[in-house]
């Protein structure tokens, strides 16, 4: 009775415990409060955040939601955050076992030989000494908080390794959706190339012909010939960047593309996703999961203060056995053979070197140090949806002049071949109209795309990806 009376008293002094952590305050976001750049939002009900969008929403292509299954499913990054996980999961059991008692049975036999010389008689004997029962080593009574306040660190940083697998799964599939129209970008080059390359093929044919006649000059013939090689050498260097974004999108979803798969979305329209919410306030960039583990880092932080201020106070720790003990192995079912022991120890710091001072600065300079990774970590996420607003304003703007300037190519094209066929101007003025537009064509399909890109950018940095 009196063993589980001193038990129960060690637990109850465990719970009750006092904490030296500081309280926790969020700090200020060091942003403005609203992103600049953000469209107004419509009027009504606000918009739903990004962060509530799944991405199977966003992405409604069937052929992209296949690549980013495989590559949520086979993708390394991953594997290995849903890893770290798994090792501070059993970090924090770890920590979280030190507020109770580690019980062991234990069992033994001592068997002592005693001298004569050492005996009032002069006779020598051996005695016998058998022992079973539970034993408790060196349980600390966490009566200032220590294990605790090491408890609450460990909770911390376990759910901001949480936080990373989320951020890395919404980077992946950013980077997975990023890399698709990337290569479907260089489908569309390529087969504008192919086009522009059969035309100047039998642009310059339609010259020699003329040239051979006596009609034209040398010169345009030359002319032609440098158009037709550099369509040429732009078609060889397209085939070399869709290989390249091709492997790099095989990396990302972590097995070899599904055969077809490309060239099936390929031969569709340009892909269209969801609109992404705009005129939303800064303070939901609380929500993407970096700016979440940067919290958690802080709060594990300052739990680390709590630890080190109470190794300035003394550790009470209990060790005790209870059992059977007897002179003999027999005994040990009698009813006398009932034993217990109970060794409570104090230890109070008088001299350490300094050691506990520096680790108590060590552990508020930690603190400081993770409020301004917490801080800058905002700042970042800030500036990324701010640039991607930007992004949206210009590009759609870009987008607009150009598909005007490749009207305007397009019919400076035409009447320069009617002026050419009716013997007004030479044929270098046709080529030369060939040549601004493909270059126009080419920036046109390249400006459509980075669009695109910049969606599904504004989609990530507003903490879309994570739900499906």
């Amino acid at each position: 009775m009196r063993t589980r009376t001193l038990v129960s008293l060690a637990l109850g002094l465990a719970v009750s415990a006092c904490s030296f952590v500081p309280t926790y305050q969020r700090p200020a976001a060091p942003v403005a409060e609203q992103f600049p750049g953000a469209r107004p939002g419509p009027a009504g009900n606000p918009p739903v955040p990004a962060s509530e969008i799944g991405w199977r929403s966003f992405f409604a292509d069937e052929s992209l939601a296949s690549l980013i299954e495989l590559g949520l499913a086979n993708n390394r990054d991953l594997r290995i955050a849903a890893l770290s996980i798994e090792r501070a999961r059993a970090t924090l059991q770890i920590q979280r076992a030190e507020l109770l008692p580690v019980l062991n049975a234990t069992a033994q036999h001592a068997r002592q030989r005693v001298a004569g010389a050492t005996t009032p008689s002069g006779t020598g004997y051996t005695t016998d000494y058998y022992q079973a029962g539970l034993a408790s080593t060196a349980f600390e009574i966490d009566f200032f908080g220590r294990i605790r306040a090491l408890s609450e660190a460990s909770l911390a940083a376990y759910l901001a390794t949480e936080e990373a697998r989320r951020s890395v799964h919404i980077a992946l599939v950013a980077s997975i959706a990023n890399a698709w129209l990337a290569v479907l970008a260089d489908e569309a080059l390529l087969q504008l190339a192919r086009e522009t390359l059969a035309s100047r093929e039998a642009s310059a044919a339609l010259v020699r012909v003329r040239v051979a006649g006596g009609v034209a000059p040398e010169s345009e013939l030359a002319q032609a010939q440098v158009l037709l090689e550099t369509a040429r050498v732009a078609l060889a260097q397209l085939a070399r960047s869709r290989a390249l974004d091709e492997n790099a999108l095989a990396l990302l979803v972590g097995s070899p593309l599904p055969e077809g798969l490309l060239g099936k979305a390929a031969n569709r329209a340009r892909p269209v996703f969801a609109e992404v919410p705009a005129g939303l306030p800064s303070d939901l960039l609380i929500r993407r999961p970096d700016v979440r583990g940067a919290e958690q880092s802080l709060i594990a932080a300052n739990a680390n203060i709590g630890a080190a201020r109470a190794a300035f106070f003394p550790r009470i720790a209990l060790t005790g056995t209870v059992g059977l003990a007897s002179g003999e192995l027999s005994g040990l079912v009698s009813s006398g053979a009932r034993a217990w022991t109970l060794i409570p120890a104090l230890s109070l710091p008088i001299f350490d070197g300094g050691r506990n001072q520096a680790n108590l600065d060590s552990s508020l300079a930690s603190r400081e140090i993770a409020v301004a990774q917490y801080e800058k970590t905002i700042q970042i996420a800030f500036r990324e949806v701010a640039d991607s607003l930007t992004g949206a304003a210009t590009l759609d703007d870009q987008l607009n002049a150009l598909k005007a300037q490749v009207q305007a190519e397009e019919s400076r094209l035409r009447l320069s071949d009617l002026r050419h066929r009716a013997g007004v101007s030479s044929s270098l003025e046709v080529l030369d109209a060939q040549r601004s537009l493909f270059a126009a064509r080419q920036l046109l399909i390249q400006t459509g795309f980075a669009a695109l890109q910049n969606q599904v950018t504004l989609y990530k940095t507003l903490g879309g990806g994570w739900k499906r």
